[in-house]
């Protein structure tokens, strides 16, 4: 086998099991760990997976975050679809926190076109711009450091959400969500504005189109059981249906 045909088998197997191991991939191809490993280490050199101790995962399984106009361009139909979902879900004289993710900002069009009554605090830069000349919505936008995701992040930002501003209501996204390990993110920044939120806000609803089911991120966001809605269009199993359940969790599909 020639090192391009290993090579694209590699990155089959990983895109179909999320990980590989070098001793699997060395028996499965026929060639010594070796030869793997250099493989791996061509690989990695070419983006197209990160080396970890015995094997690889994905290179944008944990740490590393898409770019804000990757993000702009996937699942954009989901996303939309969950954002009106989200929207249909805000009353007259509800008061909320949206976050810097791109679903919010669907929502932000969708809350648009409804005409409702409503007061929107967030610290994204996207959401501030297509609601600024919106006369039903009362607009306060977070200050601080403008962050490559064009929200205002930092710790300025964070504390102005502290120490003035609260909601009834939360709409945000993540990297992913994950059964027995809860929301997670790979933005510190925008973390840390996320659970100010959390923590100034009654309610907290979860959007994540499929792709982000059983996704990693490297930080904790928030416990599953601090949820009280997953707005999703992934199919969730019985089991954990009946644990979201259990812990007053709504799953709202559409």
């Amino acid at each position: 086998m020639f090192a391009l045909e290993r090579q694209k088998m590699i990155i089959d197997l990983l895109n179909q099991t999320g990980a590989v191991s070098v001793s699997r991939l060395s028996e499965e191809m026929g060639v010594t760990e070796e030869t793997v490993r250099r493989d791996l280490e061509k690989l990695e050199k070419q983006e197209l997976l990160r080396r970890t101790h015995g094997g690889a995962l994905p290179i944008d399984d944990s740490s590393n975050e898409l770019s804000l106009n990757k993000r702009k361009s996937t699942n954009v139909e989901a996303k939309q679809a969950l954002a009106k979902i989200a929207a249909d879900m805000v009353a007259t004289g509800d008061t909320i926190f949206l976050d810097a993710s791109t679903t919010t900002f669907y929502m932000a069009q969708e809350i648009k076109r409804m005409k409702q009554a409503v007061t929107v605090i967030t610290n994204s830069l996207r959401v501030i711009s297509e609601l600024s000349d919106c006369e039903n919505v009362k607009l306060i936008g977070i200050g601080g450091l403008v962050g490559g995701n064009q929200s205002f992040v930092g710790r300025f930002a964070e504390n102005c959400i502290e120490k003035n501003y609260f909601a009834n209501k939360m709409f945000f996204s993540g990297k992913g969500i994950v059964r027995n390990s809860g929301v997670l993110e790979s933005n510190e920044q925008e973390c840390a504005i996320k659970q100010q939120m959390i923590k100034n806000s009654t309610k907290h609803y979860f959007i994540c189109d499929k792709s982000k089911i059983g996704r990693i991120g490297f930080i904790k966001l928030a416990d599953i059981e601090m949820l009280d809605g997953i707005i999703t269009d992934a199919k969730i199993d019985k089991e954990w249906k009946a644990e979201l359940d259990e812990a007053g969790v709504e799953l709202i599909t559409k």
